[in-house]
């Protein structure tokens, strides 16, 4: 998985069922130290709230620091100070741990909504569920994603619905139209094939969310929760759809099957082999960079733009099966972590700072929050021919698979699938052995943290 899998735009409604950390009463988590609710602010003294983030923060976006800053001045009464974390999510969850053990943790702090969870399960997170119902209205169903054993632990802030991009041009000249069903993908994948293009790349590095997300798109899921257990069916006929539709495709030779995050995936765009590809709604923001021209510099003399910006679109992805449904892959929320002292206020914050849609655009962010931004940013209308996208993508977001939901102990499962997906690409393993392979992780994962399983 990218390291910060950070969002272009979106604030639509995505029914998200919450993330019910099954245990006995026994289990960590239960946020016996929390104040649950409101904590009184001294008279006539200034709150401080710490909130650790990893947004990217680059050139041309509206800096965290300036949004915090508009903050404070508003809200005198409380302080906010913002601190960027600059590793990946791993990182940051060992730092807060330490910290919150040695009680110098954040009161706020960016989740991916697979950490959650696991933070959960570590008593690391408060109840805020009191303070977080006061905002409910602001958000979709990511609301839910924020959510641990009928907990609230603070507030959604971006998502990241599975869309398909693709170069139209190309299509056109190739014959072949967006393909709304699998039967349709893999005759288009077979004709673009012979003409040495390919619509499709099977990207195992991220075959943890990829898979996952595909999954929920044709129907089905991981992981759900009933009778206070956790039950894992990753192998299950929604997961064998996907399955047999990759494996046939690879097997054909019709699709790419070079890592994600490897320059050789650019490469394939520069070069115009790869013509389109299941992704994720926030690659929207920064997968089409490859094709923008360079400026030069002292040592690189500029470069002009690809004759291929301009040519692509965004689409929804083919019917798996289940209609007009996707899944989700990435996304993250902003938890009010174990010894806030003020999580009234921290929430207070927390709701205004994800409810800047505008300037949370301009990070990359496709939102959690209703509200729409004002405007599409230029970079997008230029790289995409002047396509709405974000119409596009807020149809994504509320295509979203209302059932998914992640496990603790999801982040030890991903390395496992990975691996499974490398020997794909090997010609050692199926992609059903892929899904096998998250079966056999998941219960692991699972039984190592003393929580109930069963399978499905």
């Amino acid at each position: 998985m990218k390291p910060t899998r950070l969002i272009p735009w979106l604030a639509m409604p995505l029914v998200l069922v919450g993330m019910a950390a099954c245990g006995s009463q026994e289990q960590p988590g239960g946020n016996e130290n929390s104040t649950g609710g409101a904590g009184s602010a001294p008279a006539g003294e200034t709150v401080e709230i710490s909130y650790l983030h990893r947004l990217p923060d680059g050139a041309g976006m509206t800096p965290v620091a300036d949004i915090v800053d508009r903050w404070n001045a508003e809200h005198p009464d409380i302080h906010v100070t913002s601190t960027k974390f600059d590793g990946d999510a791993q990182e940051m969850a060992l730092r807060l741990e330490t910290d919150i053990k040695a009680d110098s943790g954040p009161c706020l702090a960016q989740l991916g909504y697979n950490e959650v969870p696991d933070m959960y399960v570590k008593g690391l997170v408060q109840d805020v569920s009191a303070e977080a119902d006061k905002y409910k209205a602001n958000y979709g169903g990511a609301y839910g994603q924020m959510i641990v054993n009928g907990e609230t632990v603070g507030l959604p802030q971006d998502v990241g619905p599975l869309v398909y991009i693709y170069n139209a041009t190309e299509f056109a000249n190739l014959g072949i139209e967006v393909p709304t069903t699998l039967d349709e993908f893999k005759t288009a994948a077979a004709t673009a094939a012979a003409a040495g293009k390919y619509i499709a790349d099977f990207n195992a590095d991220e075959a943890g969310y990829w898979l996952s997300g595909q999954t929920a798109a044709a129907g089905g899921v991981w992981y759900s929760s009933a009778d206070n257990q956790w039950k894992v069916t990753v192998e299950s006929d929604a997961s064998k759809t996907v399955a047999d539709f990759w494996q046939s495709m690879i097997d054909a030779k019709s699709v790419l099957t070079i890592n994600r995050w490897d320059d050789a995936y650019n490469a394939a765009l520069r070069d115009g082999s790869l013509i389109g590809n299941i992704a994720a709604a926030w690659e929207v923001a920064f997968i089409l960079d490859v094709f923008d021209a360079q400026a030069a510099t002292d040592t690189t003399p500029a470069t002009e733009a690809s004759p291929y910006q301009g040519q692509w679109r965004v689409a929804q992805i083919p019917d798996f099966g289940a209609g007009a449904k996707t899944g989700p892959d990435g996304g993250s929320g902003v938890a009010v972590m174990k010894g806030c002292a003020y999580p009234e206020q921290a929430m207070e914050f927390n709701n205004w700072f994800n409810t800047q849609v505008d300037d949370l655009l301009s990070q990359g962010l496709v939102t959690a929050a209703l509200e729409a931004p004002t405007t599409q940013p230029e970079k997008w209308n230029t790289q995409y021919g002047g396509q709405d996208v974000l119409a596009e993508l807020s149809t994504a977001n509320k295509n979203l698979n209302p059932d998914f939901a992640y496990i603790p102990g999801f982040a030890s499962v991903v390395p496992s699938v990975v691996e499974s997906a490398s020997a794909v690409v090997s010609g050692s393993g199926t992609v059903a052995d892929v899904f096998a392979a998250g079966q056999t992780a998941s219960v692991t994962a699972l039984t190592d943290l003393g929580l109930p399983v069963t399978e499905g």
